[in-house]
């Protein structure tokens, strides 16, 4: 059997208006990119898309997206992604750009980076915090976005595999 390889796009979803983002679907985010697709790279990069393009995770609150396809057209959907303007749901459009963080292979490596990159933006908002509450909400966002516990989980499955040996 053969296994096909994927990349997994992680991608934000930048508005003017964070509220408009509880509108926010997988079938909307797949239908802008088919269609950003389309205009890019016409009929090829349309039927390249049909094999293993998928939306595997959207978050709502936070805008992020992940957008898996096949290994040797990720380029393709990276080149589109400019071209989407706007995302429509439920008879609303909302005017939108989705930019992309980090191309990974796995879901585990783009779940890896984006808790690095939340760690990053949340240093960043902690200096413009204007009093002493705001500033203990982002210290304990902060700390709450550590990787300890995933290498407990880690040496713990290692662990597992040596004894299964």
């Amino acid at each position: 059997m053969v296994r096909f390889k994927s990349r997994y796009l992680l991608c934000e979803v930048c508005v003017e208006n964070r509220s408009s983002l509880l509108l926010l679907e997988e079938k909307s985010i797949y239908l802008a990119v088919k269609a950003a697709v389309a205009r890019a790279h016409g009929d090829y990069g349309s039927a390249l898309l049909i094999v293993s393009y998928a939306v595997k995770y959207v978050n709502a609150h936070t805008g992020i997206v992940l957008i898996r396809c096949r290994k040797s057209h990720y380029r393709i959907i990276c080149s589109a992604l400019p071209f989407i303007n706007s995302l429509e749901n439920r008879g609303q459009k909302v005017p939108c750009f989705l930019n992309c963080l980090h191309v990974g292979g796995t879901i585990r490596t783009c779940q890896k980076f984006l808790v690095k990159y939340s760690t990053q933006q949340l240093h960043r908002m902690l200096p413009q915090c204007k009093n002493e509450a705001e500033r203990d909400e982002v210290r304990s966002a902060v700390l709450s976005c550590s990787l300890g516990k995933e290498r407990d989980v880690e040496e713990d499955e290692m662990e597992d595999d040596w004894e299964d040996e």
